[in-house]
């Protein structure tokens, strides 16, 4: 009876170790206390392993945790470039339909619009492009001057009257340019 009394119990696994973390310091302590005569008592080389085994538990659960808030981040950076793509990509269709409805506009076209049916147009809202009749050729020396309005009159200079045949071509010209200079010189200095 003395005999199975004075065995020592069997060394606890690291499994137990791992399982039941009082034990497991209580262990650390014990075998810290004295480190030459414990380096090779199997429960204190049991209690280190599974502190490295916790140790790498916890690092790979500290990992997923970076790697799972890092796929967030890259997530929402994709959904951020994606919104940024779309948003540069209707910006440049907007402009280009401005672009367009500015073109047509000069020939009295209104663009197609998605609001719009392709039912026929009305007509009567349009702005008319006004196309010279005759021979283009027998016009090419014809130049076509606006008419001034009434409100317009000191703001613009007068279209200079076409020069005598006899005349020299850029003469009559500069002599009116130089007299409109000098009336409107008299007209800010009073």
């Amino acid at each position: 009876m003395l005999a199975g009394c004075a065995e020592e119990p069997p060394p606890r696994s690291v499994t137990e170790f791992v399982e039941n973390p009082m034990m497991l310091e209580a262990a650390m302590v014990r075998c810290s206390q004295d480190r030459a005569k414990t380096r090779y008592d199997a429960e204190c080389v049991n209690a280190r392993q599974a502190v490295s085994r916790i140790q790498a538990k916890e690092e790979a659960e500290a990992r997923a945790a970076l790697e799972a808030r890092s796929e967030s981040k890259r997530a929402a950076l994709r959904r951020t470039q994606a919104a940024a793509a779309e948003a540069r990509r209707r910006a440049a269709e907007q402009q280009r339909l401005r672009e367009e409805a500015e073109y047509l506009a000069q020939f009295g076209v209104l663009p197609p619009s998605a609001e719009t049916t392709t039912g026929p147009r009305d007509e009567g809202n349009l702005p008319i492009a006004v196309v010279p009749e005759g021979d283009a050729a027998a016009n090419e020396d014809e130049v076509y001057r606006e008419p001034i309005e009434s409100e317009d009159i000191g703001a613009t200079p007068p279209i200079p009257e076409e020069p005598a045949d006899d005349a020299e071509p850029g003469a009559t010209d500069l002599e009116s340019i130089r007299d409109e200079l000098r009336r409107r010189a008299e007209e800010g200095g009073n």
